[in-house]
């Protein structure tokens, strides 16, 4: 395999020499900037052997790299090891530092390329200036990849689907309603939907085109009169062509977006995320149009849940919860036996969930790792690496459900026999942090940044931290990570979104000890109300997940009474909704798991 990687690098340094090239940068992206990618658009994987969902490719003529972020650096070693490529740790997650070694590592008059459909107007413009600062030319349009990959997958078949108004909250019409009253408060004549979730989601239809997420390769162009959606026409089932028809919206072909983008009229305003537009669309506008690039409204207002969406979510917890709970029962019983190992253990937790209404499928690979592979943070187990779980030992599971009437997301650390106290010390700290964040109350305008260090300062306390994000948000049958809102140390590359009343989020500090294990405890919250004072509006998170906490890894007086309070009251509030729901002996194991901890 590593081999079959030496081989392609050496093709595209051929092809790289062909275009007069010192350099080639390939982010990990589809036209429209997801953050999962189709199988087409896995280049990445396909050239270096990496399968990270996060990453950037860097090849010169005597250097390639893989610049990647910390929830990776065990699995890119591996992955990398052999391949010609070397992987290059990010300091700072999510941001371009490839850049800067560019900036000191090419000489003066070198050229570097890049395929304009797979980098954003943002990071295209911000690699193009300050590469041309030393010196440096950059092209654009440079697509290497598509000669070399002789069997690369088609472009995906999947048709799109509606989301039943049932679930979906708001009608087709109230949404574009919304989304036009934000051109007109903005004087803006047209508004173009890159990211594949805000089109799904103004649109209310689904898709199967990216594992895990239910979005549609498609785009949306809404003026102050019409609402076009592209699409490959084979992608469109006739019944919903009918039904978006009969409400306005005029269907075009996938291709054609590029061609009606570059016949807007001279003078009109476009709206666009510069994050989510590829620089080939962008290249495609008149330079006669002027563009407002922000965010755009779709993403604010599918961010902020509607009551409706907040009561079907309220209750897909209540049925994810019961999965878990039977999951958890089932697993404290079969790893003694000897009988499972990560993957079936993976596998027999999306049995649990298949069991209950409306599931969809997983709304991420699982994270099962037992162990010292606990200690890699986004490891998926395989037949090859799949480890036994065995007594004693501590066990993390990081999964998540696509229901169609909402998206869950939770993370549970159990230990099998008995724990060490370091165990239980970083477990309590962990669960400090969590719990800490869950009880903040903040004033109207906070950005996720400001909290961030509530979870992370019991750790900090003792000189422990984590390499990755505190929350992210989540959305509602769609994408399991959504922006803009989100609770991180900093917003990299972009403006902080304020916290609004309706967003969702997850609350999940963790820590990892290399080579020994990992602990991660996650909820999924939603910003509310928290009333008015002479001093402003406040607001403060509501609980949303619904699973017991391992209490055998609690350190109860490392909790002081606020924390402990808490912690009694949600395992209270997780007996009283999911009893009614499990059998006798379930319901005894759940009363057990959920009993006030110990004075």
């Amino acid at each position: 395999m590593n081999e079959t990687h030496r081989k392609r690098l050496e093709a595209l340094r051929a092809a790289m020499e062909r275009e007069g090239l010192e350099a080639y940068v390939i982010p990990s992206a589809d036209p429209h900037m997801s953050e999962y990618l189709p199988d087409r658009w896995r280049i990445m994987a396909w050239l270096t052997g990496f399968t990270g969902s996060a990453g950037t490719v860097v090849v010169t003529r005597d250097f390639a790299g893989v610049w990647t972020d910390s929830r990776y650096f065990l699995q890119a070693e591996e992955q990398l090891r052999d391949t010609g490529f070397e992987l290059v740790r990010l300091k700072i997650p999510h941001t371009p530092e490839y850049i800067d070694w560019l900036a000191t590592r090419l000489p003066h008059n070198a050229k570097v390329g890049y395929d304009s459909t797979l980098f954003s107007v943002a990071l295209a413009r911000r690699l193009e200036h300050l590469l041309e600062e030393k010196g440096i030319q950059v092209s654009r349009g440079h697509d290497l990849i598509t000669p070399l990959w002789d069997d690369r997958p088609p472009f995906p078949a999947a048709p799109a689907f509606e989301h039943p108004a049932t679930f979906a909250g708001r009608s087709l019409k109230e949404k574009l309603d919304a989304l036009r009253d934000a051109l007109f408060e903005r004087d803006c004549d047209a508004l173009l939907l890159t990211a594949l979730d805000e089109v799904a989601w103004t649109f209310n239809i689904r898709g199967n085109d990216i594992p895990y997420n239910p979005v549609v390769l498609s785009w949306g162009l809404i003026t102050k009169e019409e609402a076009r959606l592209y699409i490959r026409p084979e992608k469109m089932p006739r019944e919903l062509f009918v039904r978006l028809e009969a409400q306005g919206v005029i269907l075009r072909d996938y291709d054609e977006i590029t061609n009606d983008l570059a016949i807007l009229p001279a003078g009109s305003r476009l709206w666009f995320s510069p994050s989510f537009t590829n620089m080939q669309l962008y290249d495609s506008l008149p330079p006669a149009v002027n563009t407002i690039e922000e965010i755009t409204p779709a993403a604010r207002l599918k961010a902020v849940k509607h009551k409706e969406e907040l009561e079907h979510l309220r209750e897909v917890m209540v049925r994810d919860g019961v999965a878990m709970v039977r999951f958890l029962r089932w697993l404290e019983e079969a790893v003694p036996q000897g009988s499972v190992d990560e993957l079936s253990a993976a596998g027999k937790l999306e049995s649990f969930r298949a069991g209950q209404l409306h599931f969809r499928g997983p709304s991420f690979a699982t994270i099962s790792s037992f162990g010292p592979h606990g200690a890699v943070i986004h490891y998926t187990p395989d037949e090859k690496s799949s480890l036994p779980l065995s007594v004693p030992g501590i066990y993390l599971v990081d999964s998540g459900g696509q229901y169609l009437d909402g998206t869950t997301d939770i993370t549970r650390t159990v230990v099998f026999g008995e724990p060490t106290r370091q165990q239980q010390q970083d477990f309590t700290l962990v669960l400090k942090g969590m719990i800490d964040l869950a009880l903040a109350r903040f004033p109207s305008g906070t950005v996720g940044h400001q909290l961030d260090l509530l979870a992370r300062q019991p750790l900090w306390t003792e000189g422990l931290d984590y390499g990755h994000g505190t929350g992210h948000g989540v959305s509602y049958f769609l994408n399991v990570h959504e922006g803009p809102q989100s609770i991180n140390p900093g917003k990299a590359g972009g403006k902080a979104v304020p916290l609004e009343t309706g967003m969702v989020l997850t609350d999940e500090p963790g820590l990892y000890r290399e080579g020994e294990y990992g602990i991660r405890t996650e909820n999924m919250m939603v910003v509310t109300g928290a009333g008015e004072t002479p001093f402003g509006t406040f607001l403060q998170f509501e609980t949303l997940t619904l699973c017991p906490i391992e209490k055998k890894l609690i350190l109860p007086e490392l909790l002081d009474e606020r924390e402990r309070a808490w912690l009694d009251a949600y395992h209270e509030e997780v007996y009283r909704r999911l009893s009614p729901l499990l059998d006798e002996e379930e319901r005894a194991w759940l009363r057990e798991k959920t009993l006030p901890l110990e004075r």
